[in-house]
C-alpha cells in the first residue's frame, strides 16, 4: 500500500509563489531606461524584448523541481502486508537483599572467599544476561525497598545497576514484605502468566510496612509467581564471626521463604557457597517461557530518494543549458582570428 507519512508537506506547493507576490522586487542597483515605443523597436530590431515576468516555459522547469521536493519531502513509503510478530518471554523482577549482612564473606566461589552480594553480583549478572526475549527489572531492598530498575528488554543496564548495587544503600535491615509489594505493584499490568520475582535474602524480615506473608497472598490473588533463594553458608560451618560470635548464618528465616514460595506456586532453593547459586541460576535457566499476545508489524520501502534524485538532475540539466551558451561564446571569442570555427 502506497501512502505518504508527511501528506501536510503539499500545503507548501505555492509558497514559491507567494514569496514572489509578497516580497519586494529586487534591485539591482543599475540605472533604467523607460520607454513608451517598446513595439516600435521592437519591430526595426527583429527580436522581442524579454518579459519582466518569465512565461509557463520558463516557469515549468522550476515547478516541476519544486514539485519533486516537495514530493521528496512528504516522505512516500510503500506499506507491505502486516505480519504477526510473537514475542515470547517472562516478565522478571530480581529482587536482591542489601542489606549490611549480605556484604559478610562466608562464601567460597572459584577456591575464594567472597561476600554473598558479590557472589550474586558475579553469577546473576550473566543470569540477567542471557534472558533473551525476557523483560527484566532490578529491586534493591534493606530498611525500605526500591526500584533500582524498572522491567525493560535492555538487559546490559539492569546488568550495570546490579553490579553497582552496594550493601546498606537502602538501610541496614530487611523489609522483605515491601520488596514483595513493590515487585507485585509493578508486575500487575503485565500478563498474568509471565509474572516472576526471584527474591534473593540472606536474613528475616525486620523492618517495612507490609508482613511478608501478607505480600505473598497479595502476589498469589494477582497471579505472581515467586521464587526465593536463601543464601548464607550454615552457622556450624565457620564462616564469619562477627563481633560477640554473632554468626549472620543464624539470621535466615527458611519457614517463611519457603511458605511465600508455596503459597505463590514458585520455588524456594538453599544457596550455601558459589556452587549452590550456580546450581539455582541453571534451575531458574530452564522456566520455559511464556507466549504473549503478538504484534503487528510491517515492512516499510521507503521510497524518497526517486523524486530527490529527480529534482537534483533537473537542476543540473537546468544550471547546465543556462551555462553552456555563454560557456561556448567564451570558447569561441577565445580562438585566434583566421582559424576554423566549427
Amino acid at each position: 500500500m502506497f501512502e505518504f507519512a508527511w501528506p501536510w508537506v503539499f500545503l507548501l506547493a505555492p509558497l514559491p509563489w507567494l514569496l514572489r507576490l509578497w516580497l519586494p522586487a529586487a534591485d539591482s542597483g543599475e540605472a533604467a531606461l523607460q520607454v513608451g515605443f517598446l513595439a516600435e523597436l521592437e519591430g526595426l530590431s527583429g527580436r522581442q524584448a524579454r518579459p519582466i515576468l518569465p512565461g509557463w516555459r520558463q516557469q515549468a522547469p522550476l515547478a516541476l523541481i519544486w514539485l519533486c521536493l516537495l514530493l521528496a519531502a512528504a516522505r512516500p513509503q510503500w506499506l507491505g502486508e502486516a505480519v504477526a510478530q510473537p514475542a515470547s518471554g517472562r516478565d522478571l523482577l530480581l529482587a536482591l537483599d542489601v542489606s549490611g549482612s549480605m556484604d559478610y564473606a562466608d562464601m567460597r566461589w572459584q577456591d575464594q572467599e567472597i561476600s554473598r552480594l558479590n557472589l550474586v553480583k558475579a553469577l546473576f549478572g550473566d543470569f540477567i544476561e542471557e534472558r533473551h526475549g525476557d523483560r527484566v527489572g532490578l529491586i534493591l531492598f534493606g530498611s525500605r525497598a526500591f526500584l533500582q530498575s524498572p522491567l525493560t528488554f535492555d538487559r546490559k543496564t539492569v546488568r550495570t545497576w546490579l553490579d553497582e548495587a552496594r550493601h546498606n544503600i537502602a538501610g541496614p535491615q530487611t523489609a522483605i514484605g515491601d520488596a514483595i509489594g513493590l515487585a507485585v505493584k509493578r508486575l500487575r499490568q503485565r500478563p498474568s502468566e509471565s509474572r516472576v520475582l526471584i527474591l534473593i535474602t540472606d536474613g528475616a524480615n525486620n523492618s517495612g510496612e507490609i508482613d511478608p506473608m501478607t505480600a505473598a497472598r497479595l502476589a498469589a490473588s494477582e497471579g505472581v509467581r515467586i521464587h526465593t533463594i536463601g543464601i548464607g553458608a550454615d552457622p556450624q560451618s565457620g564462616g564469619v564471626l562477627g563481633l560477640f560470635g554473632f554468626n549472620p548464618g543464624l539470621d535466615l528465616d527458611e519457614p517463611t521463604l519457603r511458605g511465600i514460595s508455596e503459597l505463590t506456586g514458585g520455588e524456594y532453593f538453599r544457596a550455601r557457597d558459589g556452587q549452590d547459586l550456580q546450581r539455582i541460576e541453571a534451575t531458574l535457566d530452564r522456566l520455559e517461557p511464556v507466549q504473549q499476545d503478538p504484534t503487528l508489524g510491517r515492512h516499510i520501502g521507503v521510497l524518497y530518494p526517486w523524486p530527490l534524485a529527480l529534482a537534483l538532475l533537473l537542476s543540473l540539466l537546468l544550471v547546465g543549458r543556462n551555462l553552456w551558451p555563454n560557456a561556448l561564446q567564451r570558447w569561441r571569442t577565445r580562438l585566434p582570428r583566421g582559424s576554423h570555427q566549427p
